[in-house]
């Protein structure tokens, strides 16, 4: 009653049709008068919660009915238990690929989401909005349900911290990532394994992991390796072509999720390269089984770029300062409204937004999880997630090889791109690169004084004195 008073005292007729009490808040079902703007109602939120001496208050139209949501606190506020989620048929149950537990809902019922299904996920919120948190229930989840042999990871936390009670356990494929270029290099990896990936699906045409793993169990379960015909000439008799048998020994691959704790870290440091790569990961590594979840405090344009959004197409906001932070992460207003601690709106691929309460986790909780899987083994580490690969330059001398230096690194960045590519320019490496265009001449004018290539001639073209792989010509 008291709130259809508050909402007349502003003009908005309408009766409350139905309450619905969760563990955090309780929504009210609003059906307007006719002739009353959605909109008018939106933007009373603030009015609405200052009237009925609440925090804060929700407004939001319910897809597919008549009425409208307002949420508001409740007075106690219940917490939400982890162990009771992981014990929840709605988790025990899930048949998806990979899932994870979000939370329960306004009514209280779990949330559990497929992160195949998604493919991929963007996070963001404030210091103290329950991030942290809802990344543990995100993790702890998967390491419930999952082996080493199902599921490895790649964890890049900037922030040193958060992270830092997973290291070791053997899902890993790398110890825990702190240092910017190293996360650059764990991106490339992802990027190369899910390009190899491509390859060993086209040979044995298959278009996704879950039918590449159930071929090779097949094969595994008789006994016989999988092969492919390959045509190797023809016969000089009769002019028939001829095949033979390519025996393929695959194995079973795994399911890749790599988090990043704190995006705004790598973007300032470096901004450019890990940008392109999360472009080539998120828009093919679906069908390869690597999955992206990128976690962010500062949801502002700089940091969440409009290419980033695009390919995170499943996104979770914590509370937010601003409309606008809400606004950049979401695409509408909403998450300056939530409670904090584990409140979130979760908005799946092209679905409404659906506001979630986040379980708490301790810091002892995922101690112990972490600490027993340790116990069953150790972790079995790729080097290459983290290190550059020897064989990686080619073409050059030992000494420039074992250079630590960045900027030496770089410009054999570059004359690899040069061999590869066949093609040399200012203003095309000035492109590839993300440099000025002062820094590309620059190596350009190095090349030639190295001899890897000509002078230019009249029209500004240049020779190129070394093939693909870096041999001279």
């Amino acid at each position: 009653r008291l709130l259809e008073t508050v909402l007349d005292d502003f003009n908005v007729k309408g009766e409350i049709t139905a309450v619905r009490t969760g563990p955090v808040v309780t929504m009210y079902e609003l059906e307007p008068a006719p002739g009353i703007k959605a909109s008018r109602v939106v933007g009373l939120a603030d009015d609405i919660a200052r009237n009925m001496s609440a925090i804060s208050a929700r407004v939001s139209a319910i897809p597919g009915r008549t009425v409208m949501g307002i949420e508001l606190p409740n007075a106690d506020r219940q917490m939400v238990s982890f162990k009771e989620m992981v014990g929840s048929e709605a988790f025990v149950g899930h048949k998806g690929m990979l899932p994870i537990i979000l939370g329960k809902d306004i009514a209280g019922e779990p949330v559990v989401a497929d992160l195949a299904a998604m493919p991929h996920l963007l996070v963001a919120g404030t210091t103290g909005s329950g991030k942290s948190v809802g990344l543990n229930c995100i993790l702890l989840s998967l390491l419930f349900r999952f082996t080493p042999q199902q599921v490895r990871m790649i964890l890049v936390d900037p922030k040193v911290l958060e992270l830092k009670s997973y290291d070791d356990i053997p899902h890993l494929l790398s110890p825990v990532v702190t240092e910017p270029p190293k996360a650059v290099r764990a991106l490339k990896w992802a990027v190369e394994e899910m390009e190899r990936r491509y390859r060993m699906m086209s040979e044995i045409s298959v278009r996704n992991l879950a039918s590449f793993n159930e071929k090779v169990r097949a094969a595994q379960a008789k006994g016989k390796p999988l092969g492919r015909r390959v045509q190797i000439g023809f016969d000089p008799e009769t002019g028939e072509e001829r095949y033979e048998e390519n025996q393929l020994d695959f194995e079973v691959l795994p399911q890749i999720v790599l988090i990043v704790d704190e995006l705004a870290d790598l973007m300032v440091t470096v901004g450019k390269e890990i940008e392109v790569l999360i472009q080539r990961l998120s828009q093919k590594s679906r069908a390869a089984g690597i999955h992206l979840i990128m976690a962010t405090q500062r949801p502002s344009v700089d940091v969440i770029t409009g290419v980033i959004k695009a390919n995170l197409p499943t996104r979770i906001s914590f509370a937010v300062t601003s409309r606008i932070d809400s606004r950049t992460i979401l695409g509408e207003q909403g998450a300056e409204q939530l409670l904090g601690k584990g409140d979130m709106l979760y908005k799946p691929n092209t679905d409404p937004v659906r506001r979630v309460h986040g379980p708490f986790v301790s810091d002892e909780e995922v101690e112990a999880v972490a600490e027993a899987w340790r116990a069953q083994g150790e972790p079995d580490y790729v080097d290459s997630v983290t290190e550059e690969p020897e064989d990686g330059y080619f073409g050059f001398d030992d000494e420039l090889t074992a250079s630590d230096d960045p900027a030496e690194r770089k410009y054999r960045q570059v004359c690899q791109l040069v061999f590869e590519n066949q093609k040399v320019s200012a203003s095309w490496i000035q492109r590839q690169m993300g440099v000025g265009y002062n820094t590309a001449s620059k190596w350009v004018e190095r090349m030639e004084a190295d001899g890897f290539v000509g002078p230019a001639n009249h029209v500004g073209k240049r020779d190129i004195y070394r093939d693909k792989n870096g041999n001279p010509l």
